[in-house]
């Protein structure tokens, strides 16, 4: 069952303040280097989340994952400050889905990395796109994106994904919430809370990522910072050590 579904994921896979800062430094060359070899250092430099997301669980519901090795190339070329990329197979419903999640507290780096780009540069066709939404198991309305593809060169194979962001701790469908100059500019601070992160749910068929979503959505938003700054799994784990402090021995 595995070797099926590694084979379908294999083929997946300055704002305006500066320019014065610039302007004012650019004369000096010795300045100008330096400055510029500053940011070089901060927009290489990873940023951690409270909870790695490797840390996500691997069992939810009916689910049990396992993690899919990303090429090194390819981490290279998306730039994420951490992500997880993992298949999850519901036995009992004969459902498998590939769970992505990609972080960036660099917006600017996930400008362009879509399902209709990087799917149809790794030979799939873009069959057709849908807006949609998910209802959580927690209540919430999620707006998402869902993407058909298919292999002209293979019989029969397929893969519909559902996409969408996290803004800030806002979901979004669309990468234009975050295309302006404003989240261009690089993120000195070092803020983990300053971020975008992508969800992708992918799988043969359409039921098994929206019955996959239902289950995991609220998980993963956990897992990132909310509008406010704070990371629930973070805040459940600290929970869970004073608990275990204090248990008797």
């Amino acid at each position: 069952m595995y070797a099926i579904k590694r084979s379908h994921f294999n083929a997946v896979v300055y704002g305006g303040c500066w320019v014065g800062v610039f302007a004012a430094v650019l004369a000096s060359g010795i300045i100008y280097r330096k400055a510029a070899g500053f940011l070089q250092v901060v927009s290489d430099k990873d940023i951690s989340l409270p909870v790695p997301l490797k840390a996500f669980p691997s069992e939810i519901g009916g689910w049990a994952g396992k993690d899919i090795p990303v090429p090194e190339t390819i981490r290279m070329i998306t730039g994420n400050d951490d992500f997880i990329n993992r298949l999850y197979v519901n036995g009992s419903q004969n459902q498998w889905v590939n769970v992505y999640v990609a972080y960036s507290a660099r917006p600017r780096t996930m400008r362009g990395h879509r399902p209709q780009v990087c799917f149809t540069s790794a030979g799939w066709v873009h069959d057709g796109t849908e807006t949609g939404s998910i209802r959580s198991s927690h209540g919430l309305e999620i707006p998402c994106l869902i993407h058909s593809f298919y292999r002209p060169d293979k019989q029969n194979e397929q893969v519909v994904v559902l996409n969408f962001y996290v803004l800030n701790g806002r979901c979004i469908n669309s990468e234009k919430g975050f295309s302006g100059l404003g989240w261009r500019s690089p993120n000195i601070s070092g803020q983990a809370a300053r971020y975008v992160a992508q969800v992708q749910i992918s799988s043969l068929f359409e039921n098994s990522i929206l019955a996959a979503a239902e289950e995991f959505v609220d998980v993963i938003l956990d897992h990132l910072p909310d509008e406010g700054g704070n990371v629930a799994a973070a805040n459940a784990g600290v929970a869970m050590n004073a608990v275990a402090k204090g248990s008797p021995q």
